[in-house]
């Protein structure tokens, strides 16, 4: 095997995301990514338990408070729970995750533990159905705060997914906006004929 040859099968296998070349420091075997599916209701550590994966979580903050207009414009004006979390994979921080609770359930959870608890199983605990959500995926970089909660340098590449939540009776309960790394964390979705409806927007 020649040594164009041997670059050409290492740069395809780092391509599929098998190995990892690291200047100065060699070729490894590059660990593999957990999986942030887009077909699914559960939440996102549900989703990587699933998978196997060793999930915590880290509550940074969880009061009421007046929420910002992109989410008022979902919830209304009044006060809701804001909860905000730390996702680490393996013990290393992989995801930032903001979500808004529309009272009265935000306000009764204000007080409960959500650390190692799904926060759509305690919603439902309270009385209220999860029924459907929405959800738009985009590319973006890191900016501070989150690029040092996530311990990783500011313009490093993330997907940002906003997702708003509906109840039986198709009014909004959760505004969440999850930060997550690309480089831990890989989308995937299955598609199928009356299956999930993808829509290409421009972001211009």
């Amino acid at each position: 095997m020649t040594l164009v040859t041997l670059r050409q099968a290492l740069r395809r296998l780092e391509d599929d995301g098998l190995l990892s070349q690291q200047p100065g420091r060699g070729t490894f075997v590059a660990s593999p990514k957990a999986t942030y599916r887009l077909d699914s209701l559960r939440g996102l550590a549900e989703d990587l338990r699933a998978q196997g994966r060793t999930v915590s979580t880290e509550i940074l903050g969880q009061a009421l408070h007046r929420p910002p207009a992109w989410v008022a414009a979902h919830l209304g004006g009044g006060r809701a729970l804001r909860l905000e979390r730390l996702r680490l994979l393996a013990g290393r921080p992989a995801v930032h995750q903001l979500s808004w609770v529309r009272s009265p359930v935000g306000a009764e959870l204000r007080d409960t533990d959500l650390s190692d608890t799904s926060l759509y199983a305690a919603i439902a605990e309270h009385g209220v159905v999860v029924h459907r959500a929405s959800e738009v995926l985009r590319p973006e970089v890191l900016a501070s705060p989150v690029a040092e909660l996530l311990r990783q340098a500011a313009g490093t590449p993330v997907f940002v997914s906003d997702r708003v939540t509906y109840g039986l009776d198709d009014q909004p309960i959760v505004v969440d906006r999850a930060t997550i790394l690309g480089t831990v964390m890989e989308v995937r979705t299955e598609r199928a004929a009356t299956g999930l409806s993808v829509q290409w927007t421009s972001s211009s």
